[in-house]
């Protein structure tokens, strides 16, 4: 019986053997496979970088000899110009495939390790991480503060919702800058914005637990219920906005939900943007709050003017960027509008003639 088993088991070694001689045949050529998918990166890179010079020499001189040129010469220049143009977008269409170099923020953090995901399908599995993320902790954030709303002076509850808001701010950043690696268009203030925030809630988790804290710490805690029941707000309005964006092809792939008002937002607005002020009035008042503590002369914690400092940073740059959007879109939504009547006159007197 013995016997039998053993020679059992040696015939499924050997059958083991010869599949795991294909394993290794399958294992060199995948590696052969990937050396030369690197060197065609490298080389790609390299071609788009010399490209992009030789571009960059041309509209030198273009712009130099711009004022010499003959009517017919600058007819030839703007059709030059266009196509430059186009190839810059077919660059970056490309670029969306190969490997980026980590930004100061993640080359500080994780060196230059390579976080460019190559398959479009990754890229929006870890988009929608990224949203699932946000909406979780925000819910967290929401239980977290109704919480305490039945607590006067629970200090170490209070830590651990300050922890959580640096931990998330932080994890934000850095998520975000793995995105716009790979190819998403988070700009300007709403980056700021997260790195702001996280110094915020740094401040908050070591601000002492004195009277200008116990004199704040209510309204702190409506503040933060408030912002998490607005920032699921804006996650379902904006994605539901952005997926129908998408199916008609009018906006990218890798773009996201972020806290404010975005171009693309404009539909429906009516509902959100209200809350939206609100929330940033609320910060505003937050920091006319804060600003009137630091100059008693019982506070003398230096949390309280830093953090009456950055809500009022926070407050203006929120409401300056949403206000610069609206009035682009409306300045954009009057153009279209002004063509389409000046199209309807034209049609009209085609008609009459």
């Amino acid at each position: 019986m013995a016997n039998s088993e053993l020679e059992s088991c040696l015939d499924d070694w050997n059958d083991l053997e010869k599949e795991f001689e294909q394993l290794e045949a399958e294992h060199k050529k995948y590696q052969k496979k990937l050396d030369e998918m690197v060197a065609c990166q490298k080389k790609c890179l390299s071609s788009i970088a010399h490209h992009r010079y030789r571009m960059k020499t041309i509209n030198e001189t273009l712009k130099k000899n711009e004022k010499k040129l003959t009517e017919e010469e600058k007819t030839v220049l703007s059709d030059l110009r266009r196509k430059i143009d186009d190839r810059k977008s077919t660059f970056r269409e490309m670029e969306e495939v190969l490997p980026h170099k980590n930004g100061l923020y993640l080359s500080i953090i994780l060196g230059q390790v390579n976080i460019s995901l190559l398959n479009k399908a990754d890229k929006y599995s870890y988009k929608q991480e990224y949203e699932k993320f946000k909406l979780t902790v925000s819910y967290v954030v929401m239980v977290l503060s109704f919480f305490l709303t039945f607590f006067d002076d629970s200090r170490w509850i209070d830590a651990i919702l300050h922890f959580l808001l640096v931990w998330y701010y932080c994890t934000l950043t850095i998520r975000e800058s793995i995105l716009v690696v790979n190819g998403s268009r988070i700009k300007g203030w709403w980056l700021t914005h997260h790195f702001i925030s996280t110094v915020c809630a740094g401040i908050s988790l070591i601000w002492p637990s004195s009277w200008s804290y116990l004199l704040f710490r209510k309204q702190y805690i409506m503040f933060m219920l408030y912002i998490s029941m607005l920032y699921v707000m804006q996650y379902y309005y904006q994605s539901g906005s952005l997926y129908r964006l998408k199916a008609l092809g009018q906006r990218h792939d890798m773009d996201i939900t972020v806290e404010g008002f975005m171009s693309w937002m404009w539909k429906g607005m009516t509902f959100l943007l209200p809350f939206l002020f609100i929330g940033y009035f609320f910060q505003m008042y937050n920091a006319y709050i804060l600003f009137v503590l630091s100059l008693d002369s019982r506070c003398h914690e230096w949390q309280v003017f830093a953090l009456a400092f950055i809500y009022l940073v926070l407050c203006l740059g929120n409401l300056t960027t949403t206000l610069i959007v609206i009035r682009q879109k409306i300045n954009k939504d009057g153009l279209s509008l002004k063509f389409l009547l000046n199209k309807y006159r034209f049609n009209s007197q085609l008609k009459q003639l």
